[in-house]
Formats: structure tokens, C-alpha cells, sequence
């Protein structure tokens, strides 16, 4: 029985990973799906646009329109990039896709699934309708994203302040992302001093955005309504998007979901938690795929475990 044991554990080294093969090969691909559509502004792209245009200098702050300049970091480092403002915001969003997609790699190899599941699941975010159709545009998504995916590996590696720095830069990114920092303190993945202090941070960051470095512009209010939902209902376009975001990593994640180790459970709390923003702003806006998008890293490791019952059973 030991020398069967012997021969079915895999050796040390088929755990690793060459992270430079992974990542050139990521940043290629990624590269080759988003494109067709690189530096494309409309509806709330051209928003963040003009944000890094004004944090360049060239737009007044009247031009801008809320919510989209409070979310600053993603524009700022864009306005910080030299040469054309288009191609290395676009950039930036390539450079960040692929950062994503190594880190929910990480992700699922930390948690134990080896790693053919850890590179299957970096594929799964790039090769998706999402990275096509959305990240090329001139939108912060992708950042948001990245953070997230930074803090599943903290959590699933069992490093808070991983996670921690991760949600504050999430928060940097899209407020929302604030919850992530609640529920590592809810949940004590973080000493109580420590992380209420960082959670205080992000809500400094928040408030010293709005009311200090973004200024002046007209107020906004997201309103529920039936007729929003019922407008909703009626957009094709916008359900299409859904969909197709939804279409390949949603199922896998589902059959996966039973056979998730003990390490990712806790993922289904933080999934459940991250979906209420989405959801809420589905009342007010109109929202697209990239409502899936942003769940991408909670999904993905349940999604690598898909057959993982199956696998074991042989």
C-alpha cells in the first residue's frame, strides 16, 4: 500500500510551475483576444476616459460626470504612463487581464488542485467573453478584477495582509470592493486592530476622494424601481451579455462546487456577498456582463474543481 501511495502522489516538482512561461504565454494570449477592440471609449469607458484626461490636464472638471472619476486609481495610473493616453490606458487593462489571470493561477494551485487546474483556470478568464468584449475598452473593470483576485490568493493562502492590501487597492479601484475588507474582518482572517484599521483606511480613501481630491460635480443617486427591472427584462443586449459571461465559468463552478476542498468554502460567503452590488444596481442602471466579470475570482476556483470527484474516484 505505501509503494501505491508512492506512485500516485505527485512528485514535488509537477506542483510548480514555470510562472515565466505562464505569464508570457497569458499576456499572448490575452493579448490576441482583446485586440480587436483595443482603446475603444463609450457610455461610461469614455467617462474613465476623460477622467485620466483630466488628471492630465486636459479637461476641466466640469466635463467629468459621477460616479466614474471617484473611481481614481486605475485612471491616474493610466494618466501616468507616458506617450498616448488611449493606447496605454488600453495597455494597462492588457497588462492587468494577465496579471489576473497568473493570480487566479496562484490561486487554485495553492489550494491544492495541481497545476493543469491552476493554468486552466488563468485560460478560463482570459478565453471569456468579458476579456473580449469589455477589458479592451477604456474601463477600470480589469483592476477591479486583479484586486480581487489578489485577495482570493490571500485567502486561500492563508495571508491577510495579501488580502488586505488587495481589498484597499480594490477599494481604490471601485468603492464596492470595500465589502471585500468588511468580510476579512467579519470573518477574523484578520487580527480586529489591524483590519479595522485598514478598513478605515478605505473609507478615508473614500471620503477624501468625494469630498477632497474629486470636487464639485452633480450629485447622483441610484434609485430602485420595478420599471428599471421591467426595462432590464426587455434589454437583449444587455441579458445576451450576461450570458455569455456566465455561460462557460457559471456551470463549471456549480459542478465543482461539491468537490471544492475545505480551503475554498469559504469562497462561497465572499461570492455571495460580492454579488449584492450587481444585484442593487440592477434596480437602478443598466447593467452587462460585466456584472459576472467581477465574481470571475470567486468563481474560478470552484470552477477548477470540476471532475475533481471524478478524478479522485479513479
Amino acid at each position: 500500500m505505501k509503494q501505491s501511495a508512492t506512485l500516485i502522489a505527485p512528485a514535488p516538482a509537477q506542483r510548480r510551475l514555470d510562472w515565466l512561461q505562464v505569464a508570457a504565454g497569458f499576456a499572448l494570449l490575452s493579448c490576441i483576444v482583446m485586440v480587436w477592440r483595443w482603446g475603444g471609449t463609450v457610455a461610461d469607458s469614455q467617462a474613465y476616459y476623460d477622467t485620466a484626461r483630466w488628471l492630465r490636464g486636459e479637461l476641466p472638471a466640469s466635463s467629468l460626470e459621477a460616479p466614474f472619476p471617484y473611481r481614481l486609481l486605475v485612471p491616474a495610473l493610466a494618466a501616468a504612463l507616458p506617450g498616448e493616453l488611449r493606447n496605454g490606458f488600453a495597455m494597462l487593462n492588457w497588462l492587468l487581464v494577465t496579471l489576473a489571470a497568473c493570480l487566479a493561477s496562484a490561486a487554485v494551485l495553492r489550494a491544492g488542485l495541481g497545476p493543469r487546474r491552476a493554468v486552466a483556470a488563468g485560460l478560463l478568464l482570459i478565453v471569456s467573453l468579458p476579456t473580449f468584449w469589455y477589458a479592451p475598452y477604456l474601463v477600470v473593470d480589469p483592476g477591479s478584477v486583479c484586486a480581487r483576485a489578489a485577495f482570493v490568493l490571500g485567502v486561500v493562502s492563508g495571508q491577510p495582509w495579501l488580502a488586505a492590501a488587495a481589498g484597499l487597492a480594490g477599494t481604490a479601484v471601485r468603492e464596492e470592493n470595500i465589502l471585500l475588507l468588511v468580510w476579512l474582518v467579519a470573518m477574523r482572517r484578520i487580527a480586529i486592530l489591524p483590519g479595522l484599521a485598514v478598513l478605515a483606511a478605505a473609507l478615508a480613501w473614500i471620503v477624501a476622494v468625494r469630498w477632497w481630491l474629486v470636487t464639485g460635480l452633480p450629485a447622483y443617486r441610484w434609485t430602485p424601481g420595478w420599471r428599471q427591472v421591467l426595462r432590464a427584462l426587455g434589454d437583449w443586449r444587455s441579458l445576451a451579455s450576461i450570458a455569455g459571461s456566465a455561460v462557460l465559468v457559471a456551470p463549471l463552478a456549480l459542478l465543482g462546487w461539491r468537490a471544492a476542498p475545505p480551503v475554498v468554502r469559504p469562497l462561497a460567503g465572499l461570492l455571495a456577498l460580492m454579488a449584492l452590488p450587481p444585484l442593487y444596481a440592477a434596480l437602478c442602471v443598466r447593467v452587462d456582463g460585466r456584472a459576472v466579470w467581477g465574481l470571475y475570482p470567486f468563481l474560478l476556483p470552484f470552477a477548477a474543481c470540476a471532475g475533481l470527484e471524478r478524478t479522485a474516484r479513479r
